[in-house]
């Protein structure tokens, strides 16, 4: 849709890695698409694509966690963007730990949360799942700029999109 490009391309919304775990495997993506979507009570929607390993974690797990970046953690968006789950354990090397429900919590995050999944909802090549937090903490006293869109422009999907 060309004509939408002049809307879309102006947006640099800041990247999120949603990681999922359920039935004894664990998954993450680097995610573009989310945005709080109720202040009463407050909820939270990530958008993953159906075509990639994230997805299929996801839509049987009961909580994901969603993980804002620093800038300077190119690194580890690269690894969560680039990489496929289907060839590589992403989180090895990576600093984690279980968190509520089994939810898996990167611990390098400049902030980060655990939602339960109250719906999940097509979107055309995308599912949003709407999340209710349960969970959350980061570095409260950072003042590190966040990982944005324009800063991961150069990573290439791990799974292609169209």
């Amino acid at each position: 849709m060309p004509a939408m490009d002049v809307f879309l391309h102006r947006l640099d919304p800041d990247m999120c890695v949603v990681t999922a775990a359920a039935g004894g495997e664990r998954a993450g993506c680097l995610v573009g698409f989310s945005s709080q979507c109720s202040l009463d009570p407050v909820r939270y929607v990530v958008w993953l694509s159906d075509a990639n390993r994230t997805f299929r974690v996801a839509r049987t797990a009961d909580v994901l966690a969603v993980h804002l970046l620093a800038r300077d953690r190119h690194r580890t968006a690269e690894r969560f963007g680039g990489l496929t789950g289907d060839d590589v354990d992403k989180f090895r090397g990576v600093r984690w730990r279980e968190g509520y429900g089994g939810a898996v919590v990167l611990e390098d995050a400049e902030a980060w949360f655990v939602g339960r999944v109250v719906t999940r909802a097509p979107g055309g090549d995308h599912v949003g799942f709407v999340l209710e937090p349960v969970e959350w903490g980061g570095r409260g006293d950072s003042a590190e700029p966040l990982l944005r869109l324009a800063d991961a422009r150069t990573i290439r999907p791990g799974h292609p999109v169209d």
